[in-house]
């Protein structure tokens, strides 16, 4: 180890005050090379590790023109900080650099390495630094166990991982935390519940991981119900847990859960982000408040692809299609591209309020300006378009010409124009070419009858109906969700459970304040 005799103090405290310009950092490095502390390791490593931050070129630089060998913190330092930008392929090859000098690395090291074969879903690397981890006696040590443990799981190497983690002599909540990630990332989502259950001790990080999963499978009950124990147990959301969270509200329609977490962020004082504010907007917006939707994007400072796509979803799913067309040419005349999702957003805004010839220049844009390939959701979207301005047979034509296999949206939307035109032969083509598909669910067959019944066909009503009865086809029943004393409850068409019951009941007793609340006390319970 270098003598710590030369070091520049005063260097030193300038380079703890973070956020330092580039300007300043090259100021502080002639400092050091003027004062002989830049041969001091610990000068070193911290004007590098500032430095990896600003300009990597110069990060190097500094490093290679060391007087003495680098030490295995100076190697560390530069490794660790590529590792942590995200440029996992020069942090392992800087590994090979520092073998090849003679330096031996240690649990440090290791870490940092195998979080760069993480980010590459590298086996066969991560296998040959786990046999150096061996060979050097680093197994047993906490950082690098947890770095096993969870590079064989992000690897899908779940029973290896598992292996590891029943040989831990100390586990502590990264362990734990990365064997649910392991069980999450492979599928399945129960085991890894089950050993979430067993952790002794749980950070924001574990209880979040559980939210973001059960909310990305759709299990979204599951996810607020998660969130719940969180509270309880006293721990406050990070980011990924907020956003899990949010996501689950708005699907579940648990406006004041979500109105909680809105109001958590602002005393918190948490900056709303880009993946914050789109989170919010997305929630409001399904929940059916449009207008505090519009003041979250609004008090956004800074607005991605996403945020304005989630705006101008909530535009045209509020019946304010308008609003979605100028937002989408702001979101434009802004430079921002806009992907996949936005055209379905922005055509399906077009659709319901018959802007056949703008919803026409979109569907070329997307191919001719920003060089997306239609998908059939936006054939689907055209063929709403088309059949809802009456031109069926332009949109018998598009869906005859496509270069994808229609599916039940794309024929279910022409489905539905043939019945609101009275084209029954045409609509009986469309169900018949469902049946090939396999994708003649009830509803289909359902709304051809209403058709045949529509023009007085009562033989066909019956002959559609008996074949319902004899290929045993039901039509899936209704679903509802209401929000009970800040709890989503769900139910069917038909369902008499006791749940069922007492969200009618409940729903009844607030008709009956509105109601007296005007002066009605007619209506009791």
């Amino acid at each position: 180890m270098l003598p710590r005799l030369r070091s520049d103090w005063k260097s030193l405290a300038l380079l703890e005050i973070c956020h330092r310009s580039f300007g300043e950092l090259k100021q502080i490095h002639a400092r050091l090379l003027v004062s002989g502390g830049i041969q001091d390791y610990y000068a070193a490593g911290k004007l590098i590790s500032s430095l990896t931050n600003i300009d990597f070129q110069y990060a190097l630089l500094v490093f290679r023109s060391l007087e003495h060998p680098p030490t295995t913190f100076l190697w560390n330092t530069l490794i660790g900080a590529h590792t942590s930008q995200n440029q996992p392929i020069t942090a392992l090859s800087l590994y090979s650099q520092m073998l090849a000098s003679g330096r031996h690395p240690n649990n440090y090291t290791f870490s940092f390495t195998l979080r760069s074969c993480i980010a590459l879903s590298s086996l066969p690397v991560g296998q040959q630094l786990h046999t150096q981890i061996d060979k050097l006696g680093w197994q047993h040590y906490d950082f690098v166990q947890n770095g096993l443990i969870h590079f064989y799981a992000s690897c899908g190497c779940i029973d290896f991982a598992h292996k590891l983690f029943n040989l831990c002599r100390h586990r502590d909540v990264v362990t734990w935390t990365a064997m649910v990630n392991g069980y999450l990332k492979s599928g399945q989502i129960d085991v890894a519940n089950m050993i979430f259950e067993k952790m002794p001790d749980r950070n924001a990080v574990s209880w979040s991981t559980m939210i973001t999963a059960y909310a990305g499978i759709g299990r979204f009950q599951e996810a607020l119900d998660v969130f719940h124990e969180m509270q309880l147990a006293g721990v406050e959301p990070n980011h990924a847990g907020i956003v899990g969270t949010l996501s689950a509200c708005g699907f579940l329609g648990a406006l004041d859960q979500g109105k909680w977490i809105h109001t958590f962020l602002e005393r918190k004082g948490m900056k709303l982000d880009k993946v914050l504010g789109t989170a919010l907007i997305d929630m409001y917006a399904k929940c059916g408040f449009i207008h505090s939707a519009k003041q979250v994007f609004d008090e956004m400072t800074e607005r991605d692809v996403f945020a304005y796509t989630s705006m101008i979803s909530g535009f045209s799913n509020h019946g304010q299609s308008e609003k979605a067309v100028e937002l989408f040419a702001e979101m434009e005349e802004e430079g921002i591209k806009p992907n996949e999702v936005t055209f379905i957003c922005v055509l399906s805004a077009c659709s319901r309020i018959g802007l056949v010839e703008l919803g026409k220049h979109f569907f070329k844009s997307m191919t001719k300006d920003y060089g997306i390939k239609p998908g059939v959701e936006h054939y689907g979207c055209m063929v709403d378009l088309l059949a809802r301005a009456e031109s069926i047979d332009e949109a018998w034509k598009l869906v005859r010409d496509m270069p994808i296999e229609p599916d039940s949206y794309v024929l279910g939307a022409l489905l539905n124009a043939c019945r609101i035109h009275g084209r029954l032969d045409a609509g009986k083509g469309i169900v018949d070419r469902l049946v090939e598909l396999g994708l003649d669910h009830g509803g289909v067959h359902v709304l051809l009858s209403n058709m045949y019944a529509s023009s007085f066909r009562w033989e066909d009503v019956r002959r559609v109906r008996r074949a319902m009865e004899e290929n045993e086809v039901r039509k899936v029943p209704g679903c509802s969700m209401i929000e009970i004393d800040g709890k989503p409850c769900e139910f069917v068409a038909g369902d008499l459970s006791d749940q069922h019951i007492d969200v009618i009941v409940w729903t009844i007793k607030g008709m009956d304040k509105q109601l007296k609340s005007i002066g009605d006390d007619t209506f009791n319970i």
